[in-house]
């Protein structure tokens, strides 16, 4: 006697992996701020500024303001995982320069273009 069984019926049994959960900081959470973002200072070598909570509708060029210190975004990259045949949000980044170094680059490739 043969048994027939399905593996989607042992696999539903385990507890399935969940994606980590990023909480926002108290005092980010009461300014309304609650879209965690990975910060990244990209002038060489590339400098983790740790997850950060940003209003979600950030683009480049705004200001930022992290631990005193003012940044100026100059990317921003949503990235997506395939899980069960759909699209998830994986990872929201920002990848940021101290406004000198942003002001100074945009001298810098206005000076290129004009050469």
């Amino acid at each position: 006697m043969a048994m027939a069984f399905s593996f989607a019926a042992i696999y539903k049994n385990y507890p399935q992996p969940k994606a980590p959960r990023i909480l926002c900081r108290k005092k980010e959470r009461d300014r309304g701020q609650i879209h965690p973002y990975k910060v990244i200072e990209i002038t060489p070598p590339p400098k983790s500024l740790g997850v950060r909570c940003f209003a979600p509708n950030l683009q480049c060029g705004e200001s930022v303001t992290i631990e005193g210190q003012a940044y100026t975004i100059s990317a921003v990259t949503h990235r997506y995982q395939l899980r069960k045949g759909k699209y998830e949000p994986s990872e929201k980044r920002l990848d940021v320069l101290s406004t000198g170094r942003y002001i100074l680059n945009l001298y810098l490739e206005n000076l290129l273009e004009k050469s």
